[in-house]
């Protein structure tokens, strides 16, 4: 259509301003050849050069309206016309032909370096294929591209449309890996138009790429799944070897005093008969310690670790728990400083347990003669509780490890020497399911400080929620 239109409209002009110059008429067919060229190719530039060569000869060559020329210059003139539109639509067309190809070139390496750049970014799945698809639309000009899929047991629905278009024709591709099908990639073309080969080229390699990204996913919650098997054998074999070795000792401890008691023939004095019976008395709340820690861990981690929360004052549970742990407090020293702290919404219980854990862990490292300092203050709007103790300290790596269960890191770390590793994960559950946050700090001087908060108001059902979960994982 354009090959007839563009020399017609060159044919119209020329008979209207310059009716009797064959130079000027001339002069617009070329152009008209140029514009068929461009818009057209190579073989609209051809048929646009001969209606030019054959309208040249019929309305401006004597004789006019005819196709007879009887004069050899304008012959001469004519068949140069010709040649040289048809050079001048071969070099046009060969132009506007490297200029596409040249912009479809640049256009698929913007795609396979955006395919490259978000395989490594490590961005969520579906953040991924809705830039992909969006991506398709804005190269190939498309009216919408839409990604439906399924990998690692989650769904993913992804359609991306330039506005002001309609879908015409539709190329919907399968998103496969192997022989594992993930979903379609649906591109649509805007209304009377079609995609060119090269861009179904490039929608196919996209939706390959699809595949590759869901491949990934799905590989990658295998190795999740895999390491979480791992991690709770590793889980339960440490919990049967600590529970073993921790239980052999105390009961070790019970049954020589026990034994010693019962023996006929040899007579103990009140001191050394009580003394027996203290070490039996404190064996047993070990013991007892020990299997609420268990007990705890095995509610942590079936979600039913639920406080039944009251007003309490901090300060009358640090006291509770020094005035029953007395005796086990040995050669050290325990200071408390208690500010103005208002009562906070806890369990009781609960907080009693980590309270007491960490007391624990803080004599258990303190050197004899040591100091440990026990303080509750307010802050803003929550209530803090610091226990600072005078040992080796936890080196700053490790301060956020020793949280999780049966991680036992030496001398230097708490939990680490006659404890079972359970102390502090506990600690760590119950102050998130109260909405609280605990960590580990430097304390003056040397040694460790454990500090946990604890909000004065109720937090609201979906933050205690989030906060059970985290104390689960």
């Amino acid at each position: 259509m354009i090959s007839v239109a563009a020399p017609a409209l060159a044919l119209g002009i020329s008979l209207i301003v310059q009716p009797e110059h064959e130079l000027g008429a001339a002069s617009l067919f070329l152009l008209a050849v140029v514009a068929a060229s461009v818009a057209g190719g190579i073989w609209a530039g051809i048929g646009s050069s001969v209606l030019g060569f054959l309208f040249l000869n019929y309305f401006f060559t004597e004789p006019l309206h005819t196709l007879r020329v009887h004069n050899r210059d304008d012959v001469v003139a004519l068949v140069v016309f010709l040649v040289v539109a048809l050079l001048v639509g071969w070099v046009v067309s060969r132009a506007v032909s490297e200029r596409d190809r040249a912009t479809r070139r640049e256009r698929e390496a913007r795609l396979l370096n955006l395919f490259t750049t978000k395989a490594l970014s490590g961005e969520p799945l579906d953040r991924v294929l809705n830039d992909l698809a969006a991506a398709l639309v804005d190269a190939l000009r498309l009216s919408s591209c839409s990604i439906a899929a399924a990998a690692a047991g989650r769904s993913y629905e992804v359609r991306r449309a330039r506005p002001g278009t309609s879908d015409g024709s539709t190329v919907e591709l399968p998103i496969t890996s192997g022989e594992v099908t993930f979903g379609t990639l649906r591109a649509s073309s805007p209304v009377h138009e079609e995609l060119v080969p090269e861009d179904r080229r490039l929608v196919q390699a996209a939706a390959s790429q699809v595949a590759v990204y869901l491949e990934r996913a799905r590989l990658d919650a295998e190795i999740a799944a895999a390491r979480l098997d791992v991690e709770r054998s590793q889980a339960r074999a440490a919990l049967f070897s600590s529970v073993t070795h921790d239980l052999r000792t105390p009961l070790a401890s019970i049954k020589t005093a026990v034994t010693s008691l019962l023996q006929v023939d040899v007579r103990f004095d009140p001191s050394q008969a009580r003394e027996l019976l203290q070490t039996v008395l404190e064996e047993t709340d070990r013991l007892n310690r020990l299997v609420g820690n268990i007990l705890g861990l095995a509610q942590v981690r079936s979600g039913a670790l639920l406080p039944v929360k009251e007003p309490t004052a901090l300060d009358e549970v640090v006291e509770s728990v020094l005035h029953r742990l007395e005796p086990t407090l040995g050669g050290v020293r325990v200071r408390t400083i208690f500010r103005d702290a208002p009562d906070v919404p806890v369990d009781p219980v609960l907080i009693d347990q980590v309270v007491s854990n960490l007391l624990e862990n803080a004599v258990r490292f303190s050197p004899v003669g040591g100091e440990v300092v026990l303080s509750v203050a307010p802050w803003r709007s929550v209530v803090q509780v610091r226990v600072a103790d005078q040992g080796p300290g936890i080196p700053a790596d490790d301060r956020d490890r020793v949280f999780e269960a049966f991680t036992q890191l030496g001398a230097t770390a708490p939990d680490a020497s006659g404890g079972s590793g359970l102390g502090l994960a506990i600690s760590r559950s119950i102050v998130l399911a109260h909405g609280g946050r605990i960590w580990i700090e430097g304390a003056p001087g040397g040694g460790t400080a454990v500090v946990f908060e604890l909000p004065v108001r109720e937090a609201a059902p979906v933050q205690q929620e989030v906060a059970a979960r985290e104390g689960s994982s």
